[in-house]
C-alpha cells in the first residue's frame, strides 16, 4: 500500500534532500576552498600585499601540509619582504614535498645568495638548470653566485657559455666584466662593459660600470667618468650612489657648490646614506660650517659608532668649536684603534693645553714626538705639520683615496692624518639583481619607515582594531566565561591593540555607564562583577587610579578571580606608562619618591600577573604580559623565558615571537632574534619585516 503523500511528508522529504545536498556540498567544499584560498593568496601577491598573502598560504599549509605549492608561494612572499631566511626554509619545505618544481630550487638559490650562502646557491641553480636546461636567467644567477663564491674559473666558463648561447644578452657581458674586475683585469672589464653598451646604448649598468672604471686608479679620468655618470643618472635619476660619486668628480673639478648640491640630493633620496653624510660633513668643515658638519658627523656615528673617520672629524669639529672636552672624548676612541698614532697625541696635547691641563699636555707631547721619531719613514718628505707630503704643503685639505702614488707603509699610514679627511666614493654603482623566472617578486612593506618597539601587552577591552591581515582578538577562558554571564553592560574582547576612543558619543556612553554603576553600587549590595564593570569603563576613558581601586574591591570580594588580576595589572601598566606626567602621577613628590613609586608599580604588575598565572597556568597571555613587563624593566633573561612559556602554550602567538626576537637582538643573539622575527612576520606582525630590513640581516 502506497503511503499517503501529505504536505507534511513532502516537507519532511524536502528537508532530508536539502540536508543531504548541504552535506555533500560541505564535504566537497573543503577541497574547493583550499584551491580558492591559495588563489586568493596569489591574487594578494599580484597586488603586492605580501603580508596578507602569507596569511592565506598559512591557512592552506595548516589544512594540507603535504602540498608543496603553498610553501613555494609563501617563500616568494617572504622573499619580497626581505625575509630571506624564511624564504629559504619554505622553499626547502616545497622541495622536500616535490623536488621537481624548478621555481622552488630557484627561489631557494636566490634566497641563499642574499644570505651569503653562495655555495648553496650554486648547488640550487645547478639543480634548477638540470630541470630547465639553458635557461638564461638561471644561468646568469649561477654565474653571479659562482663569482661571489670565488669560483672564478667556473664562473668564467658559465659566462662564456651564456654569451655564446645569448650573444645579445648585455647583462652576461656586464656580469663577466665584474668577474674581470675581481681578477684585477680592468682592461678586459672595460672591453666587456663597452661591448654591453654597444648592444644597448641605454644600459644603466654599462654606463655605471664604465663610470666606476674611469674613477679607478691614481688619476681618475674625470671627464670620461662624468659623461657616463650623467648618462646613468638620466636612466635612473633616483640612485643615490651616483650622486655621491658625481659629487666627488665635481669636487675634483673645483665645483664645490655642485658637489654640495649632489650630496644634498643623495640625502633626499637616502636620508641614511652614511657616505653622503660623511662627505658633506667634510665639505662643510672645509668652509668652517662647523655646526652643520657636526650634525652630519653625529648622524654618521649614530648609525655606526665604530666609524673612525667620522669620530676623528667630529673631534676636529669640537676642537674648532672650543669644546675640547668632547673633542678629547672622541680622540680617546681613536687611540683604541691607533694606540701609536703620533699626531693624535700631539693633537690631544694641544687640547689639554687649552683646558689648562699642562701635565697631561706635556705627557702627550713627549709621547707623540717619541713615536714620530720612531715611525718617521726615511724616504717620505715631511710637511710643516709632520704629515707626509711635499714640504710646505699642509696636507690637511680634503683629498681622495686616489691621490697617493703608492700604497702607504704602516709607518706612513700612522703618520698621516689625511686618511681621516678623504672624500669617499662608491666602488660599484651597478644595479645587478638576480633574474627571476617567476614574476611574482615585488612589493616591500619592510621599507616603510615605522618606529621599532616591542609589541604592547595584550589587553582586555570593549573594543578591538582588526586589520585585513589579523583579526586582533584572542581567547581567554575567564573572559569568555565572564561574557557568558551577561552581567556586564558590554561584551569584552582580548586584543593586543586596543584602539583609542575618539568618538565623542562613545566616550559619553562610558561616562553614563560609570554614573549607572555609581548609582547601582550605592543602592545595592555590590558584587565583584559590578566593580569590574565600572573599572572597565574607567579604563576605557583612561581614568586608571579609580579603576585600580575598583579592581582592589573586586578582588577583596573574590580573591581567586584570575581575570581581575589581569585587569589590575593592565590598569597599573597604563598608569606606569603615564609616569613622569605630574598630573597623572598620584602622590608625586621628588625624583627619589617617584622612582620608588615606579618600582612599586612594576612590582605590583608582576605580582598580579604571577597570581593570574597561578590561578590559570595555561593562560599564554598572562605569561606574555609578564614578559612585556619584565622587558620594560630591563630583565631580559626572565622576559625571554616568559615569552618562551607563552609560545609553548600558544605556538602561533605572533606578538610573543616578535618580542622574544626583540629581546634576543637586544641581548646580542642575532641568529635567534632573526629566526623569531621571521616567524612573527609569517604570523602577521608587519613590523618584523621592517626590523629585519634595518638590521640588514637577511
Amino acid at each position: 500500500m502506497k503511503p499517503t503523500d501529505t504536505p507534511s511528508r513532502r516537507f519532511l522529504h524536502r528537508i532530508v534532500v536539502i540536508t543531504i545536498s548541504l552535506c555533500a556540498f560541505v564535504a566537497g567544499r573543503a577541497q574547493i576552498n583550499t584551491d580558492q584560498v591559495m588563489n586568493v593568496g596569489r591574487n594578494a601577491m599580484y597586488f603586492e600585499d605580501y603580508v596578507l598573502a602569507i596569511q592565506y598560504f598559512n591557512q592552506v599549509v595548516n589544512a594540507k601540509p603535504e602540498l608543496a605549492r603553498p610553501y613555494l608561494y609563501r617563500a616568494i612572499a617572504k622573499f619580497n619582504l626581505d625575509d630571506f631566511r624564511g624564504a629559504e626554509a619554505d622553499a626547502t619545505a616545497a622541495i622536500e614535498r616535490h623536488p621537481f618544481i624548478t621555481d622552488a630550487w630557484e627561489v631557494r638559490g636566490v634566497a641563499r645568495q642574499q644570505l651569503g650562502n653562495f655555495a648553496g646557491a650554486v648547488d640550487d641553480y645547478t639543480e634548477a638548470l638540470r630541470l630547465l636546461p639553458h635557461n638564461r636567467q638561471i644561468s646568469f644567477n649561477l654565474a653571479t653566485a659562482q663569482t661571489e663564491a670565488g669560483m672564478y674559473d667556473r664562473a668564467d666558463s658559465t659566462f662564456a657559455e651564456l654569451i655564446k648561447s645569448y650573444p645579445g644578452y648585455e647583462n652576461a657581458l656586464l656580469g663577466r666584466a665584474r668577474l674581470r674586475l675581481l681578477q684585477a683585469d680592468t682592461v678586459a672589464a672595460t672591453q666587456d662593459a663597452r661591448a654591453a653598451l654597444r648592444l644597448n646604448h641605454n644600459s644603466f649598468n654599462a654606463h655605471a660600470m664604465l663610470a666606476d672604471l674611469a674613477m679607478r686608479g691614481n688619476k681618475p679620468e674625470v671627464d670620461s667618468a662624468m659623461v657616463h655618470i650623467n648618462a646613468a643618472i638620466k636612466l635612473q635619476p633616483h640612485f643615490a650612489g651616483l650622486y655621491v660619486n658625481r659629487a666627488f668628480l665635481k669636487y675634483r673639478s673645483n665645483d664645490w657648490f655642485g658637489a654640495m648640491d649632489d650630496y644634498d640630493y643623495a640625502l633626499q633620496l637616502e636620508p641614511l646614506n652614511r657616505m653622503a653624510l660623511f662627505n658633506r660633513g667634510l665639505l662643510e668643515m672645509e668652509v668652517s660650517a662647523f655646526d652643520k658638519a657636526l650634525v652630519d658627523m653625529d648622524r654618521v656615528l649614530a648609525m655606526d659608532p665604530d666609524d673612525i673617520r667620522a669620530r676623528y672629524n667630529r673631534a676636529v669639529i669640537y676642537a674648532n668649536k672650543k669644546d675640547y672636552r668632547k673633542a678629547i672624548e672622541d680622540l680617546d676612541k681613536l687611540f683604541e684603534v691607533y694606540p701609536e698614532f703620533p699626531n693624535l697625541y700631539l693633537m690631544r696635547s694641544e687640547w689639554y693645553r687649552s683646558l689648562g691641563k699642562t701635565r697631561l699636555a706635556m705627557a702627550d707631547y713627549d709621547k707623540g714626538m717619541a713615536l714620530r721619531a720612531k715611525l718617521k719613514p726615511q724616504n717620505v718628505p715631511v710637511a710643516d705639520d709632520g704629515t707626509p707630503g711635499k714640504k710646505g704643503n699642509g696636507g690637511n685639505g680634503t683629498g681622495t683615496g686616489n691621490d697617493a702614488g703608492k700604497e702607504p707603509s704602516p709607518a706612513e699610514e700612522l703618520m698621516s692624518q689625511r686618511q681621516f679627511a678623504q672624500l669617499l666614493t662608491i666602488d660599484d654603482n651597478t644595479d645587478f639583481r638576480e633574474e627571476y623566472n617567476n614574476t611574482s617578486i615585488r612589493g616591500r612593506v619592510q621599507d616603510r619607515n615605522v618606529t621599532i618597539s616591542p609589541e604592547p601587552i595584550v589587553e582586555i577591552s570593549f573594543y578591538s582594531s582588526p586589520t585585513e591581515v589579523r583579526q586582533n582578538t584572542y581567547y581567554i577562558k575567564g573572559v569568555n566565561d565572564l561574557n557568558a554571564t551577561r552581567a556586564l553592560r558590554m561584551l569584552l574582547v582580548v586584543t593586543p591593540h586596543a584602539p583609542q576612543l575618539n568618538d565623542e558619543n562613545l566616550i559619553q556612553k562610558h561616562f553614563k555607564s560609570i554614573e549607572y554603576y555609581n548609582s547601582y553600587i550605592a543602592t545595592h549590595k555590590p558584587r565583584a562583577v559590578d566593580y569590574i564593570g565600572r573599572a572597565m569603563d574607567l579604563i576605557t576613558v583612561r581614568d586608571y587610579v579609580p579603576a585600580v581601586a575598583d579592581l582592589d574591591r573586586a578582588l577583596a570580594l573574590t580573591p581567586d578571580f584570575a581575570v581581575a588580576y589581569l585587569l589590575r595589572a593592565q590598569a597599573n601598566h597604563h598608569l606606569l606608562s603615564t609616569f613622569g606626567n605630574d598630573d597623572a602621577t598620584p602622590g608625586h613628590n621628588d625624583a627619589r619618591s617617584r622612582e620608588i613609586q615606579r618600582r612599586n608599580l612594576e612590582d605590583a604588575i608582576i605580582a598580579d600577573l604571577d597570581r593570574a598565572i597561578e590561578l590559570a597556568p595555561s593562560d599564554a597571555f598572562a605569561w606574555y604580559n609578564k614578559g612585556c613587563a619584565l622587558l620594560e624593566r630591563g630583565d631580559m633573561d626572565n622576559a625571554y623565558n616568559a615569552f618562551t612559556k607563552a609560545l609553548e602554550l600558544k605556538p602561533d602567538f605572533g606578538e610573543a615571537y616578535f618580542n622574544r626576537g626583540y629581546v634576543s637582538l637586544s641581548s646580542g643573539s642575532r641568529a635567534k632574534g632573526i629566526s623569531d622575527l621571521s616567524r612573527a612576520g609569517e604570523l602577521g606582525i608587519v613590523a618584523a619585516y621592517n626590523l629585519m630590513k634595518r638590521l640588514g640581516s637577511m
